[in-house]
């Protein structure tokens, strides 16, 4: 049976959703962060008259919007807050928590509570996501598929050299993979090759309904341009969000992921890293890493090396 796996790491907590050999969803929270599915104290600080949505400010500094306010809970007071959405980042600016008022109602229960915590994850999974979910692309046979994070909607490019049906076919289990590997959600809009006849249109929509039964989502059919849009639930940056607008935030966490599962004998653990990453380990990061390893940590910079592709090593000295 599929099971919630957590990595609590340095930096960042990683949730994978684990059948066998094979990852089929993923989920990443970074600490200070409201996260969807919290509850947090808040203080109403902005209320229009008459508008059952304010503005609050939680205990950490972080502004919510909260929606269903009743009459009496006015500009100044103190409420629990559920949140619904947690604050995205986006070029240029950020889209705030989001959140409602909280009445005791059931709270849909979190991988990161329920989950079970394992020292690491099964042996390359969590190197493939991050990876894939870095450069935006999974390749399937005869093609790939291309993603890029917007403003508006994340987008999803199908590529590749076979005859349009056929491409668009192939590529569907790569989709269904994909959209809950990098924790998708919100508009999502996916680029099939122009199919000119109804009938491939509607093989290629019947194909995407039983692909993805399993995902709660709406979607309208593909036009004759290829062209189809999705909307999923939206709780918080995906891992293609975060790439677009963390990416150095998240290669530094992953250097400490690589640090700490350095093998070998020494006493010294050598981190090396690009010149960027240095600015964002922050110091308690290393000392975390030099208290799981046992090691005393050398972090060292290099500009030869990709900002996705940290060295660990250990030494003697």
């Amino acid at each position: 049976m599929a099971e919630w796996l957590i990595e609590r790491g340095i930096g960042e907590d990683r949730a994978l959703l684990v059948d066998g050999d094979r990852a089929l969803a993923a989920k990443m929270q970074w600490p200070g962060e409201l996260v969807a599915g919290s509850v947090v104290s808040a203080k109403l600080v902005a209320r229009a008259s008459g508008s059952k949505r304010g503005t609050a400010l939680a205990d950490s500094g972080t502004e919510v919007l909260v929606d269903r306010l009743p009459p009496d809970v006015t500009e100044g007071s103190t409420c629990d807050v559920l949140i619904t959405r947690a604050r995205i980042a986006e070029r240029g600016r950020l889209k705030r928590a989001q959140g409602r008022l909280y009445d005791r109602q059931a709270i849909s229960p979190s991988p990161f509570t329920e989950g079970r915590e394992v020292h690491r994850f099964p042996t390359g999974m969590w190197e493939d996501l991050w990876h894939n979910a870095s450069s935006g692309e999974i390749a399937f046979p005869g093609g790939a598929l291309l993603f890029s994070a917007t403003p508006a909607m994340t987008l999803a490019d199908i590529d590749g050299d076979l005859p349009p049906r056929e491409l668009a076919l192939a590529a569907i289990p790569a989709l269904a993979e994909a959209l809950p590997l990098f924790d998708l959600g919100g508009s999502i809009g996916i680029d099939f090759p122009t199919l000119a006849a109804k009938a491939d249109r509607k093989a290629i929509d019947e194909a995407l309904a039983q692909a993805l039964a399993q995902w709660p989502h709406e979607r309208t059919a593909i036009n004759g341009f290829g062209f189809l849009h999705i909307v999923a639930r939206l709780e918080g940056p995906s891992l293609l969000h975060r790439f677009a607008t963390s990416r150095t935030g998240l290669a530094a966490r992953y250097a400490m992921r690589v640090g700490e599962r350095a093998e070998g004998t020494g006493a010294i653990l050598a981190l090396r890293v690009h010149p960027a990453l240095k600015a964002k380990i922050k110091p308690e990061w290393l000392d975390e890493l030099a208290r799981r390893t046992g090691k005393q940590v050398r972090l060292e910079t290099d500009p030869a090396l990709a900002l996705e592709a940290p060295q660990a090593q250990l030494l003697t000295s």
